[in-house]
C-alpha cells in the first residue's frame, strides 16, 4: 500500500511538473500531458459513440436501446408507469432518470414504438408531458414484431458488469429514416430527417427487386416543404418548411398546419415580434389548437391578405430552413452518408436478419422433426422394453441406442447419448396414449414447413419483399404522407413588408429621410426598401432608407424604387452643360449599385435637367418647348411627344432637341402607356403568377383587367393580377375576366337532391360570391366560362326499347342569363352515370366598341439598336453617341 501510495505521489508530481507554466520574460508556456492529454479525445469519443450519434445497425442511441431493451423485458401486454420503466433503464444506463425519461417521451412520441397512455405532451403546441410517474406505456405491436429477436441479438455487459445488455437490436426495418435522429457531439453533429412510413417500405421493395428510388422528408406537424436542395441529406443540404396558410376571409388568415421545428406558441410569439416590428401589421391573435392546429390571424381592413402570408413567411417563424446532417456509427466510427445509402443498408441488414432468423427457425424445426422421429421409433417398437433387465444407467443408454440403430437410417443426423436421455424421460402416459396417426401427421406438418423455410431460404429476396409488404398491409393505415412537397418561390422581403414609416424629403437642401418630419412628405415606406433620387443636376442615386441620408441639392424626384422594374419610365429632357444643345430621353432603372450617383446627362459639366416625369406605366406626355429670342429662329415653340422617342438605358445620351437656348418646357397634354399589355403566366408548381414565361399564359393585362376564379366549392371571384396573389389547391379556374362572358354551371342541390343548372354574369368585381346552394350537400359537378357550352349526359344502363345510353345539352339553349345569387333550372330528373364536358359550339365575339390605343412599345425590347431623332425646324438630325453602359445587381 505505501508502495503504491509513494508512486501515486510521483506521478502527480511529474504530472503538475509537466503542466506547469513556464515563464520567460513576458511569455508564457503551457504543456498539457499526463492525463490531460487523452480526456478531451477520450470524451469526444465517449459523446460521440455512447451518447449523441444513433447506430446504422438499429437506428437507436444508447439510451434509446436501453429503453427499448427495458420495455422489453417489462413487457406482459399491459401498461407500465414510466418511472418504473426508467427505473429499470437505469440498471443499464449509467445517467440519471431525467436524460432516460426524457428520450422516453421523445419516442413516446413518434408514435410508432411505444403505445403511450396519459398526457405525453404535444408536438404541435409544445406542451411539456406530464411527469413520469402520472404516464404509462407498453411496447406497440409493431415494435414486438420488428425490434426484437433475442435469438440472433448479441450481447455485451452493462456498465456496472451485473447485467447483459443488446450491442445492437435487430431492428428489420428502416427505424432511423422513419424516425430521424438529432444530436450534438463533440466535433460534429447529426440531423437526420424523419422521413413516411409507406414511403420507406416502398423504397426499401424498390431496392430489393433492384430499382432506383428517392426518398424525401415528411414531418409529423405536416407543413409544406421545397425539397429541391435536399440533396440526400448530405451535409449541404436545405429543406425549406412553411406553414400552412389560408385565407377565411378577407379580413381573416388561418393557419393549419406548421413547420417542422415549431410549435404553435413560438410560432405565434414569431409572428408578435414581427408585428411589433412593423414587418406585418395584424389585429390579432386566436390559438384554437386542439388535436389539429388553427392559428387565426385577423388583419386590419385595408391590408393585403396575400401579401400579408408572403410577409409571415418573409419575417416570421412560419418559414424556415432545415439543414440536414447525415451521420451515424458504424463499427464504432462516425460516418457521413445520405439517406439513399442509409436505407439500401438497413434492407440489407433486415434481409441478413431474417436469413438469420429462418436458418434458425430451420435448425430448431429439424431438431423437432429428428425427436419425433426418435419418439415414433422408441415407442412404436417398443424399445423402452429393452431397458427392463438393466440395472445400470449406461446399460439403459447402451440397450436404447441398441434398439435404435435398425431404424435410424432415414434421419438426417447421428442419434446422441442427449437424444437417448430425452427419449427416457418420456412418460409411460403418453406411451399409453401413443397414436400413429397422430404422430405421423405432426411428422408430416414438420416436413412441410421445413420445406416452406428452406424454400424462403433459397428465394431470400422474394420473402424480403413479402414480409416489407406484410408491415405495410398490417401497420400503414392512417401513415400516409402528412408534408406536402412543393417547389417554393422566392419572396423579396422589400415587396411585402408593410410601409410602417415615412418618408420625407427637403429639395432645396438635398436631405431624405424618416426623421425629416418638419420637411415634404413623400410617401410611406418600410425600413428595409431602397428610396431613388433625382437631382437638377441630371444626377440619379438609389440609398437605403435611413433617418437622414444626404444626396444634393435641388432635388426633382424622390420615390421608392422597385427592383426589375422594367414598367415605370422615365422621361428626361436636359441642357447638355453651359451653352450645350438639349436633349430628350426616355429610360428605365432595373438595376444599379446602391449608394453610386449615375449621370443621366452626356456628363459637360454645369449640365441642367429641363424637363423631368416618372411614368409607372410608360406613360407618354405631350410637352411644350419654349425657346428664347435670339436672332434669325424662325419657330420659338413646338410640341414633343414622348411616344415618339424610344426607350432606352439610362447611359443613353439621347436625341437633340435644338441647339438654341431654351426659355422653358410646358406640360400640354397627359400621357397614355406607351407599353404593351404585360402578359401574365401561371406557374402551377409554385401556384404563382409570374410575368417571366413560367408555366401557362394566362393573358395580356392592361391596368383595368382583371383574373376570374373559380374554385370547387363554387365560389367564384375577380382579383386583380398582383403577382404576389395566392391561390387555392382547390382552383379550377384561372382565366383574364371578360366580363361580358357568361359562367355556366352544373351542381347537385343538397336539400332538393337534383341536378340544376345556372348561366350568370358578375356584377360586383373583386367580390367573393358562392354560386351554388349553401347546403353542405351541394357541390359543383362543371363549370364553363365558354360562350356556348355543351354537356354530354350519361346514364346507367338504358332500361326500355327506346332509352338512351346518352343525350347532348346545348347550356345556352337550354337556360338564359340569370342572376349569380338564382337557384336555376332543373337539370336532369333521371338517374345520371356522368355528367361531361364536350367541345363548345362555334362562337364570334363581337368586337369591342373601345378605340385603338396608340402604338405601343414591347417592354422586353426597350432598347432600340439606333435611336430616331426628334425632328423640328430648329434641330438637326443626329444619332446618340452614348452606349449603355454596364450596371451591377445589389
Amino acid at each position: 500500500m505505501e508502495e503504491n501510495d509513494e508512486l501515486n505521489e510521483e506521478q502527480n508530481e511529474n504530472q503538475f511538473a509537466d503542466d506547469a507554466v513556464i515563464q520567460d520574460g513576458s511569455e508564457a508556456l503551457t504543456r498539457v500531458t499526463g492525463m490531460y492529454k487523452d480526456w478531451f479525445l477520450d470524451y469526444a469519443s465517449y459523446v460521440i459513440l455512447e451518447r449523441a450519434v444513433p447506430a446504422i445497425e438499429d437506428g437507436f442511441k444508447p439510451v434509446q436501446r436501453r429503453i427499448m431493451h427495458s420495455l422489453k423485458e417489462l413487457d406482459d401486454g399491459r401498461y407500465n408507469k414510466v418511472a418504473n420503466v426508467v427505473g429499470h433503464t437505469m440498471q443499464y444506463h449509467p445517467h440519471g432518470d431525467a436524460s432516460i425519461a426524457d428520450a422516453m417521451v421523445q419516442i413516446g412520441q413518434k408514435d410508432l414504438l411505444i403505445d403511450t397512455q396519459g398526457n405525453w405532451g404535444n408536438i404541435l403546441t409544445g406542451d411539456r408531458a406530464a411527469a413520469s410517474r402520472y404516464i404509462e406505456a407498453r411496447l406497440s405491436k409493431f415494435a414486438l414484431e420488428v425490434v426484437f429477436s433475442p435469438k440472433i441479438t448479441e450481447w455485451q455487459q452493462s456498465y456496472d458488469g451485473r447485467k447483459k445488455e443488446p450491442v445492437n437490436l435487430p431492428v428489420k426495418f428502416p427505424l432511423l429514416l422513419a424516425q430521424g435522429a438529432e444530436g450534438i457531439a463533440v466535433g460534429l453533429s447529426t440531423k437526420i430527417l424523419p422521413h413516411n412510413f409507406i414511403e420507406l417500405i416502398d423504397a426499401s421493395i424498390k431496392h430489393l427487386k433492384g430499382q432506383r428510388f428517392q426518398l424525401y422528408p415528411d414531418f409529423p406537424t405536416s407543413g409544406i416543404i421545397d425539397i429541391t436542395n435536399y440533396n440526400d441529406g448530405l451535409r449541404g443540404g436545405k429543406v425549406r418548411v412553411r406553414a400552412k396558410i389560408s385565407q377565411q376571409d378577407k379580413n381573416t388568415l388561418v393557419i393549419n398546419e406548421i413547420p417542422y421545428g415549431t410549435n404553435t406558441s413560438s410560432l405565434i410569439d414569431s409572428i408578435l415580434k414581427a408585428n411589433d416590428k412593423g414587418k406585418i401589421k395584424i389585429k390579432k391573435i386566436e390559438d384554437n389548437t386542439a388535436a389539429d392546429v388553427e392559428i387565426l390571424i385577423h388583419l386590419p381592413s385595408g391590408i393585403s391578405p396575400d401579401k400579408t402570408i408572403d410577409a409571415l413567411y418573409a419575417f416570421t417563424a412560419c418559414e424556415s430552413s432545415i439543414s440536414p446532417l447525415g451521420c451515424i456509427i458504424e463499427d464504432n466510427k462516425p460516418l457521413f452518408i445520405g439517406v439513399t445509402e442509409m436505407l439500401k443498408r438497413s434492407t440489407e441488414a433486415t434481409v441478413d436478419l431474417l436469413k438469420q432468423e429462418l436458418e434458425i427457425q430451420l435448425s430448431e424445426l429439424e431438431e423437432q422433426w429428428h425427436f419425433a422421429s426418435l419418439e415414433r421409433i422408441f415407442i412404436e417398437n417398443r424399445i423402452y422394453r429393452d431397458i427392463e433387465e438393466e440395472e445400470t444407467w449406461e446399460g439403459v443408454i447402451s440397450a436404447i441406442d441398441k434398439g435404435l440403430k435398425p431404424y435410424v437410417t432415414h434421419l438426417r443426423r447421428a442419434v446422441t447419448e442427449e437424444d437417448i436421455v430425452r427419449l427416457t424421460e418420456i412418460r409411460i402416459k403418453r406411451i399409453s396414449k401413443f397414436d400413429l396417426d397422430k404422430a405421423q401427421q405432426y411428422l408430416d406438418s414438420l416436413e412441410e414447413k421445413i420445406a416452406q423455410v428452406k424454400h424462403h431460404l433459397e428465394h431470400l429476396v422474394d420473402f424480403a419483399i413479402d414480409y416489407f409488404k406484410n408491415l405495410k398491409s398490417t401497420y400503414g393505415k392512417d401513415r400516409e404522407r402528412k408534408s406536402e412537397i412543393r417547389v417554393f418561390d422566392d419572396i423579396e422581403a422589400t415587396k411585402v413588408a408593410i410601409r410602417n414609416t415615412k418618408l420625407y424629403v427637403n429639395r432645396e437642401e438635398g436631405f431624405i429621410g424618416t426623421s425629416l418630419k418638419r420637411d415634404e412628405y413623400v410617401a410611406d415606406c418600410s425600413d428595409i426598401d431602397d428610396i431613388i433620387v433625382f437631382t437638377k443636376d441630371g444626377k440619379m442615386q438609389i440609398t437605403k432608407v435611413d433617418a437622414k441620408t444626404f444626396i444634393g441639392k435641388d432635388i426633382l424626384h424622390v420615390a421608392v424604387f422597385k427592383k426589375k422594374d422594367k414598367r415605370t419610365t422615365y422621361n428626361l429632357i436636359y441642357k447638355d452643360g453651359k451653352g450645350g444643345a438639349t436633349y430628350v430621353k426616355r429610360f428605365n432603372v432595373t438595376s444599379i449599385t446602391r449608394d453610386k450617383p449615375y449621370d443621366l446627362t452626356a456628363g459637360s459639366p454645369n449640365s441642367q435637367v429641363l424637363y423631368f416625369s416618372a411614368n409607372p406605366n410608360g406613360e407618354a406626355e405631350v410637352v411644350t418647348v419654349n425657346l428664347r429670342q435670339a436672332g434669325s429662329i424662325k419657330k420659338l415653340k413646338w410640341d414633343i411627344d414622348f411616344a415618339d422617342v424610344l426607350i432606352k438605358g439610362r447611359n443613353s445620351k439621347g436625341n437633340i432637341v435644338t441647339k438654341y437656348a431654351v426659355k422653358r418646357i410646358e406640360l400640354k397634354e397627359k400621357g397614355v402607356s406607351t407599353l404593351k399589355p404585360r402578359k401574365i403566366w401561371f406557374d402551377d408548381v409554385v401556384r404563382r403568377l409570374n410575368v417571366d414565361g413560367r408555366g401557362e399564359l394566362i393573358g395580356e393585362f392592361r391596368g383595368d383587367d382583371l383574373l376570374l376564379i373559380i374554385t370547387q366549392k363554387g365560389i367564384v371571384k375577380t382579383i386583380s393580377p398582383v403577382l404576389t396573389s395566392h391561390f387555392e389547391d382547390d382552383m379550377i379556374v384561372l382565366e383574364k375576366w371578360n366580363p361580358n362572358k357568361p359562367i355556366s354551371a352544373i351542381y347537385w342541390e343538397g336539400e332538393k337532391q337534383r341536378y340544376y343548372v345556372k348561366r350568370f354574369l358578375i356584377e360586383n368585381e373583386n367580390k367573393e360570391e358562392l354560386f351554388i346552394s349553401e347546403h353542405p350537400k351541394s357541390f359543383l359537378e362543371l363549370v364553363s366560362t365558354d360562350w356556348r357550352p355543351m354537356v354530354e349526359v350519361e346514364f346507367p344502363k338504358p332500361r326500355g326499347k327506346d332509352a338512351k345510353e346518352s343525350i347532348s345539352i346545348d347550356i345556352e339553349d337550354f337556360i338564359a342569363i340569370k342572376g349569380i345569387k338564382a337557384l336555376g333550372n332543373q337539370f336532369i330528373t333521371e338517374k345520371v352515370k356522368n355528367i361531361n364536358l364536350l367541345d363548345p359550339l362555334p362562337y364570334v365575339e363581337p368586337k369591342s366598341d373601345i378605340a385603338e390605343d396608340i402604338e405601343v412599345i414591347d417592354e422586353e425590347n426597350v432598347v432600340a439598336d439606333k435611336e430616331t431623332p426628334i425632328n423640328n425646324n430648329n434641330s438637326k438630325l443626329s444619332t446618340d453617341e452614348g452606349e449603355e453602359g454596364q450596371t451591377t445587381l445589389f
